[in-house]
Order: structure tokens, then C-alpha cells, then sequence
């Protein structure tokens, strides 16, 4: 029987990308509201669609700042700022017209896009290949053999394809061990520390070595006497910064698949175009 194919949209990263690579001031709408992002979305998502040849298409999407992880951690991403003014009104529109093109949205209160994403994942990647269109690396730990991350490179319909066996052959550990990568280094996009004075090529090294987090604490006194004390001292860091970096893969979505067929018309592009003038 053959797999059927789920494209699955990270929302956010095409919106935010999209504003900031054209200036809003030159596309608004009739009604004075910018398109500019909206427009970028679009035609992202046509590109993805011609090019990926899905079966099946849902975007995700952020339900505001307020998540489970600010919870545990109140500083997690606090060191963003306020979304610029002419972004704001185009956080609805953009829904609106993924709408349109017959895509579902999906968020979930207090859980983000990723989780989202990483939800469907599980819940589908058993019967269909799975491609993901983003620009969060954090994706990578989604990878497996019917899982391949799309990240977004520069212009539209440009990507740097990760299959398995690409994140496997370049960063020598399993892509559920970059969980422990970024617990060790942290993340100052997201704003969470890790082990402070552990970087990034550090922090591979490590976890190529041992294996996990449980594994560097096992073999603890094989480390220079540095590390030692900065795991030691920061113990407490790490393992928040673990459960900060996992993609909680149990949110409970609403979906029936038939709901996210894709018919690949190219009409529904022309129609939401004229439809957010």
C-alpha cells in the first residue's frame, strides 16, 4: 500500500521570516493592513506544495507567549520583545488564509507550534512520510527514516533538506541526543543557560562520547576537573534545560486526516491572494 505524504507547516517560522524579508510599509491591504508577511507565507506554501508534493498539508502555529515551559522556566524567551505593530494585525490574517487554501491550522493553548508539529508527527509517521518545512533546527530531533526536515534558506522556495541519515553522517549522534546537546549548551534564542562555560562543540563532544546526560554523570570523574565542576555546580540548570529543549510529543490535537487532503489546485493560490487585497 503506498504512504501517503503529511507536509507539515511551522507556521511561525514563515510568518516571522516573510515580515522581516520585505518592508511592510509597501504592501498593504485595502483596509490599511500590512500583507506583506501574509503574502511571504503564501507563496512559501505554494512553493512547498509544488515542490514536496504532498498528499496531505496542516500548518502550525504559537498560541501566544504563555506556555507550559514559562511555567517551569519564567524566563524562557523573555528576552524577546513585543512583535513589531505591523506584524500584530497579520497573526489572523495569515490563518485566514491558509484557510482559504483548504489547509488546517493547528495550535493548542500553552503548548507551541513545535510540540504541535511533533504531536502529528507521532501520530502519523507509522503510516506516511513526513516532511517538515521550518526554520527551527530544534525540528532535528523529529528526524527518522519517513522524517525529513526542510529548513528555510534564503528567498522562497529554497531549503536545506536533513534526511536521517544527513543529521546522523554530520553531527555523529542520534537525533533524539541533540535533546541532551542542547540541555549541556543551552539556547540564547530561547533564553534558557544549560551549563554555563559548556559551548555547543563542547557539548557534542560529550554526548558522542557518553551518550546522553545520564551517561556524563555516570562517568563523571573521567572529566577534567572543569567540567566536573561546572555540570556539578549547574545540575539543577541542566536538567531544566532538558525538559526546556524536549518536543512534547503527547499534546492532544483535533485532527481527522481527511481534513488535510491536498488537491494541489493552483486556483486556491490565486484566490487567497485576491482574497487579503
Amino acid at each position: 500500500m503506498e504512504r501517503g505524504h503529511l507536509l507539515l507547516i511551522d507556521g511561525m517560522a514563515l510568518l516571522f521570516r516573510s515580515f522581516y524579508a520585505t518592508a511592510p510599509r509597501w504592501m498593504m491591504n485595502s483596509r490599511g493592513v500590512p500583507t506583506n508577511a501574509v503574502y511571504g507565507v503564501v507563496k512559501q506554501i505554494e512553493a512547498a506544495t509544488n515542490a514536496l508534493q504532498p498528499t496531505h498539508v496542516v500548518c502550525c502555529w504559537d498560541m501566544g507567549s504563555t506556555t507550559f515551559r514559562t511555567e517551569w522556566f519564567p524566563d524562557y524567551k523573555a528576552n524577546r520583545g513585543e512583535p513589531p505593530c505591523e506584524l500584530v494585525p497579520q497573526f489572523d490574517l495569515a490563518k485566514e488564509a491558509v484557510a482559504i487554501l483548504g489547509i488546517p491550522n493547528i495550535g493548542v493553548l500553552g503548548a507551541e507550534a513545535d510540540d504541535c508539529i511533533g504531536s502529528l508527527v507521532k501520530q502519523y509517521r507509522d503510516g506516511m512520510s513526513i516532511s517538515i518545512v521550518t526554520g527551527d533546527r530544534d525540528l532535528f530531533q523529529l528526524l527518522s527514516k519517513h522524517v525529513t526536515v526542510y529548513l528555510l534558506a534564503k528567498g522562497i522556495g529554497n531549503y536545506e533538506a536533513y534526511t536521517l541519515e544527513r543529521f546522523i553522517e554530520e553531527k555523529r549522534i542520534q537525533p533524539q541526543q541533540l535533546v541532551d546537546v542542547k540541555a549541556l549548551m543551552g539556547d540564547a534564542s530561547d533564553n534558557y543557560p544549560g551549563v554555563r562555560g559548556i559551548g555547543e562543540k563542547q557539548a557534542f563532544k560529550l554526548i558522542q562520547q557518553y551518550g546522553s546526560i545520564e551517561g556524563i554523570l555516570e562517568n563523571l570523574a573521567n572529566l577534567t576537573n572543569a567540567q566536573q565542576q561546572k555540570i556539578t555546580e549547574h545540575l539543577d540548570l541542566l536538567h531544566l534545560s532538558r525538559k526546556l529543549a524536549t518536543i512534547h510529543c503527547d499534546i492532544p490535537i483535533s485532527l481527522r486526516l481527511e481534513e488535510a487532503k491536498w488537491d494541489g489546485e493552483p486556483r486556491r493560490f490565486r484566490e487567497v491572494l485576491e482574497a487579503i487585497r
